[in-house]
């Protein structure tokens, strides 16, 4: 929250608020899975939380009954692209973890469902930043960050760039490298398709149209593409303007981190988690 106390040589008798982070406790939201529901010793509660800039993010906060906030940890959830809180992994590690004594406020970033590839990299963190808040609000004091396949950069970044003490660990899962890197080389495989997208994506920028979806779209594999905004490729693709490069902010985390992968994980190659082992501290 920011206080502003007025401007200088103009004496003010009250502070003022400049903005803040809100949030509210809700209803069930419609469309849930059937299934999402709690297991015997856990609660489970929907909330409406405002991130500093207005942006709404939707959170499901699973509780143990037996321990009070000020003595569990809590995860935080972070999706990967184009997901949601009730999609796995997430929809089933927030009932098992809560069943196992740990509180999980699984989250929707502005990426959302059908929000993917519009986002900004740099303001989803204030998502993120909007979940710790209420988490310590809450009473929680000891509070692990959680990201899956897209949402480990957005959670690395946030780690690297905010060293809150109460934040004492990550955990990754699916995670990626590189991002710029393998958007280009592994995903398009095209220089030419992609020049074409950097320019594009530069001169909607110049004229202040970038959260419009692109007239060109990106190889998301060998027969699928897929439409993006300027701002989400400039922030997240592009080499010279990316914020999502893993290797460079994994060394910055100041806490333990938990990388997770098994033969499952079809989403990553093989090699990708040692770029990021290679950088760590």
């Amino acid at each position: 929250m920011i206080v502003s106390l007025g401007t200088v040589g103009t004496p003010t008798i009250a502070a003022q608020l400049a903005v803040g982070i809100e949030y509210s406790h809700i209803e069930r939201p419609a469309g849930l899975p059937d299934d999402y529901g709690v297991a015997d010793g856990t609660s489970l509660k929907f909330l409406s939380i405002k991130a500093i800039d207005g942006s709404l993010v939707q959170a499901a906060l699973w509780q143990p009954e037996a321990l009070s906030p000020a003595d569990a940890t809590l995860v935080v959830m972070v999706h990967g692209s184009g997901g949601n809180y009730a999609r796995p992994p997430n929809s089933s590690l927030s009932g098992d973890l809560s069943a196992r004594g740990f509180a999980a406020l699984a989250i929707n970033t502005r990426q959302h469902d059908d929000k993917r590839n519009t986002d900004n990299f740099f303001e989803t963190s204030r998502d993120i930043d909007a979940a710790v808040q209420t988490a310590k609000a809450l009473g929680y004091h000891s509070i692990v960050l959680q990201g899956h396949s897209l949402g480990t950069l957005q959670v690395l970044f946030y780690a690297a760039t905010n060293w809150d003490r109460d934040i004492k660990a990550l955990v990754q899962l699916s995670t990626l490298g590189d991002l710029p890197w393998r958007s280009r080389y592994p995903q398009v495989q095209d220089e030419e398709k992609f020049r074409l997208l950097s320019e594009a994506a530069l001169k909607s920028a110049r004229e202040r149209h970038e959260q419009d979806i692109m007239t060109l779209r990106m190889r998301r594999t060998a027969t699928d593409e897929e439409p993006l905004t300027a701002e989400h490729f400039l922030t997240y693709r592009a080499e010279a303007t990316a914020g999502a490069d893993g290797p460079y902010w994994i060394r910055r985390v100041p806490r333990p981190i938990l990388m997770v992968r098994s033969a499952g994980d079809m989403i990553v190659p093989p090699f990708e988690p040692y770029t990021l082992l290679s950088s760590a501290t």
